[in-house]
């Protein structure tokens, strides 16, 4: 599945970044979505990308941290696992959409797109099974997720607070928190397992 979103990211953004008409029929804008009931936008919005760097970073991340989830959820959820991915991914683009929409249904020139939601969901569902293995920035400095996760969500929460950029860091934020919750929501005893890969490093 993780190969799946992927190709899919990788075909519609393409596809979009030349197709101005595309893009502004798949973005989330809360707006269009609020008067005109275009709920799709939810979800179409995290398959399409601004440019060819947010892509690249978000397939890269997703490649790294998709594969390693997925068979996770294999091995602890069977025939299962496949589906839960599924809602994990799907289901967080649609949660880290959430907060953008009750801010900013009525403002028609408010727009969001990325899978930057769903990634960081992917991303925190990983440190929630491998704390102490490491994540690298700029594929060069590598800091164990346990470190990371907390200082991302800081980060991420301050930053949304500002917006003082184009950067819609509530999906960041709200996307990695619905990847811990419905991980653990899932099973809980993986909470268990968390802390025993915490204290056993």
């Amino acid at each position: 599945m993780t190969l799946l979103f992927l190709v899919l990211s990788i075909i519609l953004s393409i596809i979009a970044l030349t197709n101005t008409e595309l893009m502004r029929k798949l973005i989330f804008n809360p707006y269009k979505v609020n008067a005109h009931n275009e709920w799709w936008r939810f979800i179409t919005s995290g398959f399409i990308h601004a440019d060819w760097m947010h892509l690249l970073v978000n397939m890269f991340v997703l490649l790294s941290f998709g594969q390693v989830v997925e068979s996770r959820y294999d091995a602890i959820f069977g025939i299962k696992g496949q589906y839960y991915f599924v809602i994990l991914y799907l289901g967080a683009i649609i949660v880290s959409n959430a907060p953008s929409y009750v801010k900013y249904k009525t403002s028609a020139f408010y727009n969001s797109l990325g899978a930057s939601g769903a990634i960081a969901a992917i991303m925190f569902a990983a440190i929630l099974f491998a704390p102490w293995s490491k994540v690298y920035l700029f594929g060069i400095i590598g800091i164990p997720g346990i470190i990371l996760g907390p200082l991302y969500l800081i980060y991420e929460y301050k930053m949304g607070k500002e917006q003082n950029d184009h950067i819609n860091h509530d999906a960041h934020f709200w996307g990695a928190i619905f990847g811990v919750i419905f991980t653990i929501a899932l099973k809980p005893i993986i909470l268990l397992g968390f802390f025993e890969e915490l204290f056993n490093f």
